[in-house]
């Protein structure tokens, strides 16, 4: 009994320490500002987000998030939402109005037109060249090192809640 209640113990105090390794660095890049808001994607409001696979770029007047935010729909109960702002060099290009780049979609991938970065819009993760040939031109050197900044959502059935906390 001594020896379960040791193991017991050693299990809970090393438990913290487990959760906080990370397989990224945290991004610098992130926006801080906290929001939180609401969307019904059932609505023919959000009927891109009516169906699984669906996604749809908003854009609400949220000063925590630079570029907008990318919502998806992977299941039936299930969204991600990932903010617009490339992840690795947010600033690295502008349009020709003086816009820095934002990511667009191109299903199934999120990707970064101006440094050539592909991301997985199923997980945010970088796609790398050998794992995926369809990709063009990925970047050998300077590759990203960041995935998406992805954002909690919580579905209740109707009402998708999108925030940063």
């Amino acid at each position: 009994m001594k020896r379960l209640r040791l193991h017991l113990l050693i299990l809970i105090c090393t438990l913290p320490f487990l959760q906080a390794c990370e397989k990224y660095p945290q991004n610098p890049n992130r926006p801080t500002t906290p929001f939180s808001f609401s969307i019904y994607p059932n609505t023919l409001q959000y009927q891109e987000l009516n169906y699984v696979s669906g996604w749809i770029y908003l854009t609400p007047e949220l000063e925590s998030t630079s570029r907008g935010i990318i919502v998806y729909r992977l299941s039936d109960n299930e969204f991600l939402a990932y903010d617009m702002l490339p992840p690795n060099y947010p600033d690295a290009c502008t349009n020709s109005q003086g816009q820095t780049t934002r990511l667009v979609v191109d299903y199934p991938f999120v990707v970064d037109r101006c440094n050539n970065a592909y991301y997985s819009i199923l997980n945010g993760q970088i796609i790398v060249k050998e794992e995926f040939d369809m990709v063009p031109n990925f970047p050998t050197e300077g590759a990203p090192v960041f995935p998406l900044i992805q954002y909690r959502t919580v579905f209740d059935g109707s009402k998708l809640t999108v925030s940063n906390n």
